[in-house]
Order: structure tokens, then sequence, then C-alpha cells
């Protein structure tokens, strides 16, 4: 019981996190581009593979943790239904290259940040 309520508490700070900062992002540069969205992504990668190089390096395997931070937070914050759905809107937009660019940035973008996340985790 005490996982499942870290776990909740994690993906609601994640999940708010995830709406202001996309929001925040989206309103600043004014984009017709999903820009809040691939940065949540990103951040979210970033985080995530921090935590998992952290826990490598220091050899921290309390599953509390893990499902706090890793489960409900970076879960919470990042979001693939929502990359899903902007990818939607900009082919019935009928905007492929766009389209087509958002899914290239944020794979490529997800990947090599959980990437430096590692890195930076285990470095720390």
């Amino acid at each position: 019981m005490n996982q499942l309520l870290l776990i909740f508490l994690g993906g609601g700070l994640g999940s708010l996190t995830r709406f202001f900062l996309g929001k925040m992002i989206q309103e600043r540069t004014g984009a017709d581009f999903p820009l809040g969205t691939l940065t949540v992504n990103v951040a979210a990668s970033l985080v995530l593979g921090f935590f998992i190089g952290l826990v490598e390096a220091k050899n921290l395997t309390n599953p509390a943790f893990r499902a706090l931070v890793a489960v409900g937070f970076c879960g919470g914050f990042s979001t693939f239904s929502t990359f899903a759905n902007d990818n939607v809107l900009l082919l019935l937009d009928q905007r492929p290259l766009a389209a087509l660019l958002n899914m290239l940035l944020n794979v490529t973008g997800c990947i090599a940040a959980t990437f430096g996340g590692l890195w930076l985790g285990k470095t720390v």
C-alpha cells in the first residue's frame, strides 16, 4: 500500500509539472508546433535517465524511492498520449512534415536525454 501511495503522489507531482511546464513553454514561444510536449518529454527522459544512473552508481535499491521517482513522477511527467495526439492534429491539419519532425525530435531527443541523464547520474 505504501508503494501505491508513493506512485500516486509522484504521478500527481509529475502531472502538475508537465502541465505547467508544457503550458509555459507553449505560451512563451507562441509556436504553431508542440514545443511544450517535446520539452516535457525530453525533460522527463533526462530525469529518468539521471535517476537510473544515480541508483546504479550509488547502489540505491529502495523500491519506495523508485516507485516515487521513476514510476510515479517520471510516469506522470512524460506524455506519450499527448505526443500521439499532437501528431494526429498535425496530420489532420495537413502538415505531415511537421508531424514527422515532431516524431523524430521526440524519439531522438528522448533517447539522447536518457543517455545524458544516465551519464550525469553516474558521474554525480
